[in-house]
């Protein structure tokens, strides 16, 4: 799906496609930083701010208007269904969230699996109502060190690599 993503994106300056990547619910910074640093060959430094950015420009939104706009939309059917299986998802997946608050809300977002993340954070902190400056803060900080990891593991991950296949 990404690579897809890049031919639509082609034209596009590297900085701008690090950010719509960071932005997307499904990839988020786990796709953008090592997008960015090894396909586009940014600097690290520069891929993991633009990352964060990008990342956290979702969330504001997501935080003011997801629990409002669901509650419009869930009279038509088809939105109501959709509303109940994205939040018993995130139900599901975020009891961290729920029993630690905040705490959790950064625990949760910092730990790079699937279905964590700065779009499912704000969804948990709308579903459980977490205030929204405990909210964006507790995200940011999530985002923050989930970039730091990821970081991480795509440098140790190139360095494997170019040890087994290029060095080897």
């Amino acid at each position: 799906m990404l690579d897809k993503l890049l031919v639509v994106l082609k034209d596009l300056p590297n900085e701008l496609i690090t950010i719509i990547i960071a932005a997307l619910p499904v990839s988020e910074l786990r796709g953008s930083i090592p997008i960015a640093y090894l396909t586009l060959k940014e600097p690290l430094l520069k891929t993991y701010f633009l990352s964060i950015i990008g990342n956290i420009v979702p969330v504001i939104p997501l935080l003011l208007f997801l629990r409002p706009l669901s509650e419009k939309l869930r009279h038509f059917r088809l939105w109501r269904r959709f509303f109940d299986y994205l939040f018993e998802r995130t139900r599901k997946k975020a009891a961290l969230v729920e029993k630690y608050e905040a705490l959790g809300l950064i625990l949760f977002v910092a730990i790079p699996l699937p279905v964590t993340g700065a779009w499912t954070g704000s969804i948990a902190a709308s579903l459980f109502k977490i205030r929204f400056r405990y909210a964006f803060l507790s995200i940011c900080l999530g985002v923050f060190i989930a970039g730091l990891i990821v970081s991480a593991v795509t440098i140790i991950g190139k360095g494997i690599f170019f040890k087994l296949f290029v060095a080897g």
